[in-house]
């Protein structure tokens, strides 16, 4: 809303005032006034900067009005940043809704949400007093050097005082000299977005006449290497369309002093130009495949559904040719001028779509994620913000951007739990942020995954959501043949888990011979899980955390997963002195070097967290896998999710009971995904793909499940135990952990809380308790579980007492240090 839209009595006679969210933990949004001679430029949606004790902040306006706060004078605005809106109405609606449900703040909302390139930095400035008039000589010698540098400028940034002292120690300095009022200090928002800019030469417009060209090079008489640049840049003319600056000095081998000598002879001219940071592509739909008679209906049936509903749940089985359909889909959306949202849980996955939608949609397509820099991000910010752009490819965090015209949001494995912020708040989930988030839009949200989870797939039984099912694969490929290999029957040494029996082993060799790939998954990385004293059974943990060391042979190091320190290698045993440790269990690390032993003449990689640090590590490690350099591919969880490869027809799971044995009421569900995902990567072409589970409990009920590919069974196993035990989907769970440095004030604090609680939700009302890891970077913990009915009025009036309690709590100075969060939603 812009001021504009009110009547001119409102805001110029009785005065305007602002709702301002700033990107702080604050109880409540505070309220500035407007000053008359920014009246015009305000906005809801613009960056505003206001002073709050005694600092600047960059914030959002939320809300304009005109009711004076009767409890307090509300400091001015300072200035209006934008000349357009930073945000729309729906974005504000969005971040409003994630902060009342999920119990956090909208300034922890906007953190989370805004680029840092857009939230100004404040700098210190110095200025000099005017009515400052003592004698130079009360000042000591650093003093004194301060004070007339500030008496010639006037000003001087923080910056400027460390360079004239050459000295680190400038604060004492600065204090000192403003105890003596010889100046004071000015906080200044700086803008940290900077333009990228390139330099480009061009050639002196005298010159494109072909015969004065001809005669300045035929009489050229000195200064050969100017002569040569001159000719490299006429080449690069010709075969690139225009030339920089950068490329020129490295075709032509020269100096920038030999380039400047053109310029001054005004043969060559060299202006700088504003770039984009990220390359675009022509914005082309070209569509260059036939869905199968199954996809077709699928289609069909979406569109249908659609009409009806505004979310539908497209259950495909692995290599359906889902993704097909979402470029359908897509491509309608384009054509009828919306922007499309395209989620996807985990970045590993987006350097292969993205390649592929490229090549269907040239420059329509953004990729935003994590591993972009400030600057990058806003550039996509804008694009977006103009309508630009109109597909986005991205993670979670893509939920925050600032859609114009949002007709479609597609969430592929829509089951996957990164969909769920952890830490810090919002501690959102995406997958159901953007069903709010799309029906501001009127727009349809299509999940797409072929293990749903349990809640999405109990809503399209509730009909809240339309179903759509996708049964067979493409171009009627078989579903792999899944068999378990029993490691309770492999010879090994006493306490040690088997990584490769000699089952698979075979067929990973006769896969090879085939000049077929591999995937081998374990959801562990590092070399060993944790060492043990072979004499006392004496583990090392981390100082930190209550958790065991993993063993990193690659870097020789023990790593706490938890908190990353990292330690020595133990050679000698804490408690006893023993010097032989032993190593339990298996990651990633070891899958490799082992694999490397056993088949020295097989190509392996790994992917996980430790081996995919840079921004396109990802996709230079499929690319290699792709173009089948690779024989053999190690991995986590990574390797699980919707990745395509032709080649690949044998999957081995190596530790199933690792999956199975979880203490959480999810288990099942988790492990039959994970378990059905990672051998979906198999066969996805003409032949028939394998997949070997060795697992020593083979008679658990998932695997049957998993081996007849059999969802449906597994969903009503499941269904079952929920509704008996009163978990979702048919209760709504709060967690709240209680952090504190000592565990006795913590767990205090959460009886607090929960004697609080008990008067109003004693029956819904779990702990407190220590939960499993119990204390994490040297911070003890404790937790409450509340399990709710699905009644709005209840939620909601636990979640007021929750944040009031909170409140309490904190307000004695005894508890005021202890972390209370509260996860709606856990996962």
């Amino acid at each position: 809303m812009n001021v504009s839209q009110l009547p001119n009595s409102l805001y110029k006679e009785d005065g305007l005032y602002a709702e301002i969210i700033i990107p702080l933990y604050l109880p409540k949004n505070y309220t500035w006034s407007v000053p008359q001679h920014l009246h015009e430029a305000i906005a809801v949606g613009k960056r505003a900067e206001v002073s709050l004790r005694n600092k600047k902040y960059t914030g959002i306006v939320k809300k304009i009005f005109t009711e004076k706060p009767a409890a307090f004078e509300p400091k001015p605005v300072l200035n209006i940043l934008d000349n357009e809106p930073l945000l729309h109405k729906e974005q504000l609606q969005l971040w409003h809704w994630i902060s009342d449900y999920y119990l956090c703040t909208e300034g922890e909302v906007m953190q989370a949400a805004v680029p840092s390139n857009l939230k100004l930095s404040s700098e210190t400035i110095l200025l000099w007093n005017e009515e400052w008039d003592e004698d130079f000589g009360s000042l000591n010698d650093e003093e004194f050097l301060v004070t007339e540098a500030l008496h010639i400028k006037k000003e001087l940034r923080l910056a400027e005082v460390q360079q004239i002292l050459d000295a680190t120690h400038a604060y004492p300095v600065i204090k000192r000299l403003i105890e003596k009022n010889v100046c004071y200090v000015w906080e200044e928002l700086k803008e940290k977005y900077k333009e990228k800019y390139e330099t480009f030469i061009v050639l002196n417009p005298v010159y494109h006449d072909e015969e004065k060209l001809q005669y300045l090079l035929n009489n050229w008489s000195r200064a050969p290497k100017q002569m040569e640049l001159l000719l490299a840049y006429l080449h690069l003319m010709k075969t690139e369309g225009e030339v920089t600056q950068q490329e020129l000095l490295k075709k032509s081998n020269a100096s920038p002093a030999q380039l400047k000598g053109l310029i001054d002879k005004n043969i060559l001219f060299a202006h700088k130009r504003s770039m984009d940071r990220l390359p675009s592509l022509p914005k082309d739909v070209v569509i260059d495949f036939t869905l199968s008679a199954a996809q077709q209906q699928a289609l069909k049936e979406v569109i249908h559904a659609f009409t009806e509903k505004q979310v539908c749940l497209l259950h495909g089985v692995t290599s359906s040719g889902k993704t097909q359909l979402y470029v359908r889909l897509i491509e309608q959306y384009i054509r009828q001028g919306k922007q499309v949202l395209y989620m996807l849980p985990e970045i590993a996955l987006t350097a292969q779509i993205i390649r592929r939608l490229q090549k269907y949609f040239g420059g329509h397509i953004t990729i935003y994620h994590s591993k972009f820099n400030a600057n990058e991000r806003v550039e996509i910010w804008n694009k977006i913000n103009s309508g630009e752009t109109k597909v986005i490819l991205g993670a979670r965090s893509a939920l925050f951007l600032p859609f114009r015209n949002l007709g479609l949001i597609i969430i592929d494995e829509e089951q996957d739990p990164s969909y769920k912020q952890q830490d810090p708040a919002p501690r959102y989930q995406a997958r159901d942020a953007a069903v709010y988030y799309a029906s501001l839009f009127g727009a349809k949200v299509l999940l797409g995954s072929a293990t749903p989870s349990i809640e999405s797939y109990h809503n399209c039984e509730l009909g809240k959501y339309a179903l759509v099912k996708l049964t067979e694969r493409f171009n009627n490929a078989a579903l792999p043949a899944i068999e378990l290999v029993d490691t309770k029957h492999v010879i090994s040494k006493p306490g040690e888990k088997i990584i490769l029996t000699p089952q698979l082993k075979y067929a990973i060799e006769n896969a090879v011979k085939k000049n077929k790939q591999v995937i081998l998954f374990q959801n562990r990385r590092g070399y060993s899980p944790y060492l043990i004293c072979n004499a006392c059974g004496w583990i090392p943990h981390c100082r930190n955390c209550d958790v065991t060391l993993t063993y990193h042979k690659a870097k020789n190091k023990l790593v706490c997963h938890y908190c990353g320190t990292d330690y020595p290698v133990m050679y000698t045993c804490a408690a006893c002195g023993s010097h032989q440790f032993n190593q339990r269990n298996f990651g990633t690390e070891k899958i490799e070097e082992t694999l490397a032993a056993a088949l020295p003449d097989v190509r392996v990689a790994r992917m996980d967290y430790d081996s995919i640090k840079g921004k396109h590590d990802h996709d230079s490690l499929i690319k290699l896998f792709e173009q089948r350099r690779i024989d053999v591919l190690v991995g986590t969880q990574m390797v699980v999710k919707g990745l395509d490869f032709e080649h690949v027809n044998l999957v081995g799971i190596l530790d199933a009971d690792g999956i199975l044995n979880f203490a959480d009421f999810r288990v099942n569900e988790r492990a039959f995904q994970l378990m059905e995902q990672v051998s979906g990567r198999a066969g996805r072409r003409d032949a028939e793909g394998e997949v070997l589970i060795q697992v020593a409990n083979t008679n658990h009920p998932v695997l049957q499940l998993v081996k007849e590919h059999n969802y449906e069974e597994l969903y009503k196993m499941e269904i079952a135990n929920r509704r008996q035990f009163f978990y979702p989907p048919f209760a709504r769970l709060i967690q709240i952990t209680f952090k504190h440095k000592l565990s006795n004030i913590a767990e205090e604090a959460a009886n607090l809380m929960a004697v609080a609680l008990r008067a109003s939700f004693d029956q819904y009302l779990s702990g407190p308790a220590e939960p499993v890891v119990n204390r994490i970077r040297n911070m003890f913990l404790w937790e409450i579980l509340i399990k709710l009915p699905r009644e709005a009025a209840v939620i909601n009036n636990c979640k007021q007492q929750i944040v009031q309690q909170t409140i309490i709590i904190q307000s004695n100075p005894q508890y005021r240090s202890v972390m209370i969060t509260a996860d709606v939603d856990p996962v």
